[in-house]
């Protein structure tokens, strides 16, 4: 009996992984890697590349625009569906948006809107001859030199983050979701629970047949993947596409099927009005500079104070595509860095030049406050992390040993002749009752092996280990050449800050995955004050060890994030890090080129293009080689070091309690929802480092949409119900649609801002 049961739970358990192993192939019935996706992934990755530069230089922040991507791409593709031959799948859709995303973030992962204009501010004693101002080839080199090995090392991490503990990574989740949406695909995130109403299959499942589109009326019960039933799901979460997650006011919004009815023409005359409105505005403040900045608080409060407003709808976009949390974030550190640290330390004589002189004024003091929060965000964050990585290595290793030591004891050693077939008798034998525990521990050792790969695809659509391990070496090399070679940093000391980047870099990535930030700008400072050991007093070699590290990190979390869609998706993941190679490497030279015409029309840093990350960099390396702090400023890097130290820890502390609820008498709110609103110090720091006028604008944006999906909603309830679909799940779609209408809406704005104004700096570069 014994025998039987464990044979037959044995064989059950391996026909239920191979059911699930199934649902997880690579669905070979449409293409993977394509030409025509990587072209348009490359054609709309170097908009967004421009639209980046332009707003990083000016403001800081870019985007990775990968749900942006996926629906310009399938916009083009659904524009030429009569002239192709084979269908654009949704496969095709996660090459051309990992293509796109690789191509559109390099202004940050290479350093163009921090790194270099940094660099360019050292004076010449601090530079120590080094080189500062770099050519067009000796920037191309330096691009290179940062966009492999972060993609390198991120594939060994695929395997842990996703396929066993299957981390969220919420914007790569949101995006897949999108472009099951965009395909008429379900949701990959949800399983069939339940056959629709009305229907006899419910198939889902790629390579299993077409997968069921519900028609209208109809209502799957549907489950998280790898989660018990349940009738309400986690929201989907989202920093880099804040939009969705306030789409997503209810957890249960996700438990009914989506069906966008929304027209195509509709969809692209949103995103054309957009894309003109917001170009005209750009001609407008190129002919006539007033409008950029609006003393819509009084003379006196824009002349001596920095308040004005930038009517920029490209900011609003930007502001619709962070969401509503973000932005009200970053107005609260805005108003407390510019309404209440500034008019203090310029009252106070702490500051005494004009307020927005980096050096004398109030700008550059306040800025140490922003500093200050960032880092300590970002290490508390990153310590969480690493302690929760810690704790859970410790537990493998308990469990590792704990179970050898438990089979030692179970199973002694049994000669070659014991192990025969087990008898007809009860358990007769003690050496046949060695020989079924012995295969009972074998089975379940299996099975726990089958468990952690049910979800892993065929390894020949896998990265090669000899081209991951031989690449990582290969780029590391390369890096440590290049280095060398522009400014003199010893090949030991490249190497160290490569080694140093490599663990940095998998604390972002489990970051990212769990709550989609990627703390890249905290990582930079810790490689940073690790390197004023190394290198004392070289501030270039310092600022370049910062930058190593951020790449890294950055070009791990953009490839995670697009890894996650290709997994919900059923994609290649060699076809997505082709796809990222292809673009990075473009990029690299498309880049170098834009960052050499700004520089040829605006001084940068400079009034235009402020580039306020690059004050950041520079600072930070002077603090950690020994350069004094402005006066009175160490108190207040105290306190807001220690209030955004706890915030983060005390959001875990929420997260674990276990509750999905707080009540406050007769007020109640989810869990959830306290999250989502949860101080960010990031979007705090941004505040205080922008000026008002970019912040002013991103949070107009973000408070609108949310404003006029709450109008809608309340005139949708006041009409008749007309479906049998449960009013919370109606609402919840209505949130969905809104919010991608809203998306393409902002796609709009930021793209025509960005393009327009990129013309108009090549016809001041090369006519005027």
């Amino acid at each position: 009996m014994f025998n039987a049961a464990v044979v037959d739970a044995h064989n059950d358990n391996r026909d239920q992984q191979q059911q699930q192993i199934s649902r997880h192939k690579v669905d070979v019935s449409q293409p993977q890697f394509t030409w025509r996706a990587i072209v348009v992934g490359l054609l709309f990755g170097t908009i967004l590349c421009f639209s980046n530069l332009w707003f990083g230089l000016q403001s800081g922040w870019i985007s990775m625009m990968s749900l942006q991507s996926s629906l310009v791409g399938f916009a083009v593709f659904k524009a030429l569906e009569h002239l192709l031959d084979i269908p654009f799948g949704p496969a095709e859709n996660v090459v051309l948006q990992s293509t796109a995303v690789a191509t559109a973030t390099m202004p940050l992962a290479g350093g163009f809107v921090g790194i270099l204009p940094a660099l360019k501010l050292l004076e010449e004693s601090e530079s120590n001859g080094a080189l500062t101002v770099l050519n067009y080839g000796q920037l191309c080199a330096w691009g290179l030199a940062l966009t492999f090995f972060g993609v390198f090392f991120a594939i060994p991490l695929r395997k842990q983050t996703i396929i066993k503990e299957k981390l969220r990574f919420p914007s790569g989740t949101a995006t897949a979701q999108m472009i099951s949406v965009l395909h008429k695909r379900p949701d990959p995130t949800l399983e069939d629970e339940e056959l629709p109403r009305g229907s006899s299959t419910a198939n889902g499942r790629i390579g299993a047949g077409p997968p069921s589109v519900p028609e209208e009326g109809e209502v799957a019960v549907r489950r998280r993947r790898g989660q018990a039933p349940q009738v309400t799901a986690e929201p989907v979460a989202s920093q880099a596409d804040g939009i969705l997650e306030d789409a997503v006011e209810e957890p249960s919004a996700v438990s009914a099927t989506f069906v966008d009815d929304v027209q195509w023409v509709t969809k692209l005359l949103v995103l054309f009005i957009a894309f003109v409105l917001s170009g005209i505005y750009a001609l407008l403040a190129h002919f006539f500079p007033i409008v950029s900045a609006l003393p819509v608080f009084g003379s006196r409060a824009s002349k001596v104070w920095a308040w004005n407003l930038t009517p920029s709808l490209s900011y609003a976009g930007q502001g619709i595509i962070m969401g509503l949390p973000t932005c009200i974030w970053m107005l609260v550190g805005s108003a407390v860095g510019w309404g209440v640290l500034s008019p203090l330390a310029k009252n106070e004589s702490w500051a005494p030049g004009a307020v927005t002189d980096w050096k004398t004024g109030s700008r550059g003091w306040i800025l140490w406050v922003s500093l200050a929060v960032m880092i300590a965000e970002s290490l508390v964050s990153l310590g969480l992390v690493g302690t929760k990585e810690m704790l859970l290595a410790a537990r493998r290793l308990y469990a590792f040993f704990g179970r050898r030591k438990a089979s030692g004891a179970l199973l002694p050693s049994q000669p070659a002749e014991d192990a025969s077939p087990p008898t007809n008798s009860a358990l007769g034998q003690a050496g046949n009752e060695n020989v079924l525990l012995r295969k009972a521990s074998t089975a379940s050792l299996l099975l726990a092996e089958d468990e952690e790969d049910e979800d892993e695809v065929d390894s020949r659509f896998l990265v090669p280990a000899w081209i991951t391990w031989g690449g990582l070496a290969a780029s590391t090399l390369l890096c440590m050449g290049i280095v060398k070679a522009l400014f003199d940093v010893p090949l030991y000391d490249t190497l160290i800050a490569v080694v140093l980047a490599l663990p940095l870099a998998v604390l972002g990535v489990r970051a990212l995955g769990e709550t989609d930030l990627n703390p890249v700008s905290g990582i930079g400072k810790v490689s940073q004050v690790v390197f004023a050991g190394v290198m004392p007093g070289n501030l270039v070699g310092n600022i370049v060890a910062g930058g190593i590290a951020e790449a890294g990190a950055q070009q791990a979390g953009d490839l995670m994030q697009d890894l996650k869609t290709g997994h919900l998706l059923n994609a290649s993941p060699r076809a997505q890090f082709a796809g990222q190679m292809i673009g990075s490497v473009f990029s690299v030279f498309i880049t170098a080129g834009a960052y050499l015409l700004y520089n040829k029309v605006y001084p940068i840093p400079g009034p235009q293009f402020p580039a306020p990350t690059a004050q950041v960099w520079l600072d930070m390396a002077r603090l950690v080689n020994g350069h004094p702090l402005p006066p009175h400023v160490w108190p207040f890097i105290a306190a807001f070091s220690i209030l955004f130290a706890v915030l983060p820890a005390a959001a875990v502390l929420i997260k674990n309690c276990g509750r999905e609820q707080f009540t406050f008498g007769s007020w109640s709110v989810r869990t959830t929802t306290v999250l989502r609103w949860w101080p960010s110090g990031i979007a705090f720091a941004i505040g205080i480092y922008n000026t008002p006028n970019f912040t002013l604008m991103r949070a107009i944006g973000a408070i609108s949409v949310a404003a006029a999906t709450e109008a809608a909603v309340v005139r949708w309830k006041g009409q008749p119900a007309a479906s049998p679909i449960p009013m919370l799940e109606q609402e919840a779609m209505l949130r969905r649609k809104i919010a991608m209408l809203a998306i393409i809406l902002a796609s709009g704005f930021v793209l025509g801002e960005g393009t327009i104004s990129f013309f108009i700096l090549l016809s001041q570069a090369f006519i005027a």
